[in-house]
C-alpha cells in the first residue's frame, strides 16, 4: 500500500444525529493530526491562494460575514471566524440545499503539531443518505484531508486532476469508503445498510469498467 493509501488510517471518522432547525440533521467528523504548527494550518485553509493549491480555487468576500464560492462546487456564508481555532461556513450547492454547515477546528499539539477537526452537518434527503450513507460526502472530505496533508508537506502531486484517475487514487477512494460504511455500523446503522451504502459510494467513486 502507497503512504498515499495509508493515510486513510490517520483519520479518526464519526457519523451522528442532530437536530437543527431545519430538522434532524445527518453529521460526519473527521479529525488527524498534522505535523504543522497551527498558525501555518489555519493559513493554509484560509488563504485563497493556498486553498486553490490544496482543495479547490475560491473567491468572494472572504472574511466574517463575507460570501465564497469553491469553482465547481459549494458555496456559502462565513459565519464564524476566530483564528487561529474556528472557521464555521454555510456549505450550499445546487438549487435548495436546505441546512448544511462546515466547521474546522484547530487545536495545538505543541509547536509543530495540529490537531484538525472538521465536522459537516446537513439536513440530507432521506432517498439519498438511504443509499450512500456518510460516504456520499465523507470520501469527497477524506480527500480533501489528503490534499491538506500533501501541501503542508510540500508533496503536491503535480497533476492532481491526472491522479484523481490513477489507479493509486482509485485504491484511496475504496478504503476511504470502506472506513465511512465502518463509522456508519459503530455508529448504530445495521451491519446490512451500512454493507450496502458502502458498496454504492464505491461504485460511485470507483466506477467499475
Amino acid at each position: 500500500m502507497s503512504e498515499i493509501v495509508d493515510q486513510i488510517n490517520d483519520v479518526h471518522r464519526e457519523v451522528a444525529t442532530r437536530e437543527v432547525p431545519d430538522g434532524e440533521a445527518r453529521t460526519v467528523l473527521l479529525r488527524r493530526t498534522y505535523d504543522a504548527a497551527i498558525e501555518d494550518v489555519w493559513d493554509a485553509c484560509t488563504d485563497p491562494q493556498r486553498i486553490s493549491r490544496w482543495f479547490l480555487p475560491v473567491s468572494g468576500d472572504l472574511k466574517l460575514g463575507g460570501h465564497y464560492q469553491l469553482e465547481g462546487n459549494a458555496g456559502g456564508e462565513i459565519l464564524r471566524c476566530e483564528p487561529p481555532r474556528l472557521l464555521a461556513v454555510s456549505w450550499l450547492f445546487g438549487e435548495n440545499p436546505g441546512f448544511s454547515e462546515v466547521e474546522v477546528r484547530l487545536s495545538a499539539e505543541g509547536e509543530e503539531r495540529t490537531v484538525f477537526e472538521l465536522e459537516h452537518v446537513a439536513v440530507v434527503p432521506p432517498e439519498m443518505w438511504d443509499q450512500f450513507g456518510p460516504g456520499a460526502v465523507g470520501v469527497g472530505w477524506d480527500g480533501g484531508l489528503l490534499g491538506l496533508a500533501l501541501h503542508l508537506a510540500g508533496q503536491t502531486p503535480a497533476d492532481p486532476e491526472a491522479w484523481q484517475t490513477s489507479d493509486e487514487a482509485r485504491e484511496f477512494m475504496t478504503r476511504s469508503s470502506a472506513a465511512w460504511g465502518a463509522a456508519y455500523e459503530a455508529s448504530g446503522a445495521p451491519v446490512e445498510v451500512a454493507a450496502a451504502t458502502m458498496r454504492a459510494t464505491t461504485e460511485f467513486y470507483v466506477p467499475q469498467g
